[in-house]
């Protein structure tokens, strides 16, 4: 690489960070419309703040959307899937490697995604995921739920640091 397109390179601002939501962060944000997911929903709305999703987190949610339980809600399964398809980062399916294991094995896509593609948190409300918070910040990932990571944010009015 010469020298103009090294100092071109090193002039691009760094991506925005990112984040992995579990599907019930995804509904209470889509579906809920939690309050919790308020400051979160912004984020990622205003591309400061990058949510990371692979192909069987989509498919997982759109299974969920499908099932009876969510019908007092009277979900638009079309209009949810179409907000996942503009708000959420493809990234590929991790393949399970060296990471924390979860022990619900339908969650632990959800720690992959987020360590191998350099998530700086994962947000879940499980308490499967949420007990592997330990293990996950010594590979620099922070688990926590959308409350939690809401009102650090707050707080330090910007993306909580790692």
């Amino acid at each position: 690489m010469t020298l103009p397109e090294q100092l071109a390179d090193s002039a691009k601002p760094a991506p925005p960070p990112a984040v992995v939501l579990d599907t019930n962060v995804v509904l209470d944000w889509l579906l809920f419309r939690d309050p919790t997911c308020n400051l979160l929903a912004e984020r990622i709305t205003a591309g400061r703040l990058r949510w990371l999703a692979t192909p069987a987190m989509r498919n997982e949610l759109a299974h969920v959307l499908d099932r009876c339980t969510l019908a007092a809600w009277s979900p638009d399964i079309d209009a949810l899937l179409a907000c996942w398809d503009r708000w959420a980062e493809a990234v590929p399916d991790a393949q399970p490697a060296d990471t924390p294991r979860c022990r619900d094995p339908d969650d632990q896509k959800f720690i992959d995604t987020a360590l191998a593609a350099g998530a700086r948190w994962l947000l879940s409300r499980d308490k499967a995921l949420l007990q592997l918070a330990g293990a996950a910040r010594r590979a620099s990932l922070v688990i926590a739920t959308p409350r939690a990571w809401s009102a650090a944010a707050a707080a330090t009015a910007e993306t909580p640091a790692r």
